[in-house]
């Protein structure tokens, strides 16, 4: 037991070698979490995947800096980790749940023209429609889109007329 304070350290008086090695075994369990978590975790990037990126970075944090108790930490991510997989597994099963939880994606531009109302609601300038176009269309010309959105992770895309 006295090799692991010696290595680990114990409260918040760490050395360097003490709270690298502590970031070094939480490294490792982050990686563990983040497969438990599955690959939707960091790929899909909506609201409720970056709720766990934040929370799990957070949690974390205080395992190697040694302010609460190594083991409780880890236990607390792992309740994190599950819950994102119940939920992810509740919007990839039940349309409700997704409207909830992600919301509808939101029509900017239709009928060549910006809808002010919609945009207000979704905080967006036309600037920001007009990156989104860009982005996604590879166009400024607006003759030549057909609509804009703002998706339900907050990207903007634009769909091009036909012919």
């Amino acid at each position: 037991m006295e090799i692991f304070i010696k290595i680990f350290g114990e409260g918040k008086d760490l050395n360097v070698i003490q709270m690298s090695s502590r970031g070094v075994v939480v490294f490792f369990i982050a990686l563990l979490l983040i497969r438990v978590s599955g690959r939707r975790s960091f790929g899909v990037k909506n609201p409720l995947d970056n709720i766990i990126t934040i929370s799990l970075g957070a949690v974390l944090s205080r395992a190697i800096v040694g302010v609460s108790p190594f083991i409780p930490v880890v236990v607390c991510c792992f309740v994190i980790v599950l819950l994102h997989r119940l939920f992810g597994w509740l919007v990839a099963t039940n349309n409700r749940f997704v409207r909830v939880m992600e919301g509808d994606k939101i029509l900017l531009f239709d009928k060549d023209r910006f809808l002010r109302d919609q945009m207000k609601r979704a905080l967006v300038c036309e600037e920001d429609l007009m990156q989104g176009v860009r982005k996604s269309a590879l166009t400024e010309d607006m003759d030549k889109i057909e609509k804009v959105y703002m998706e339900r992770n907050g990207d903007i895309s634009a769909i091009k007329k036909q012919g």
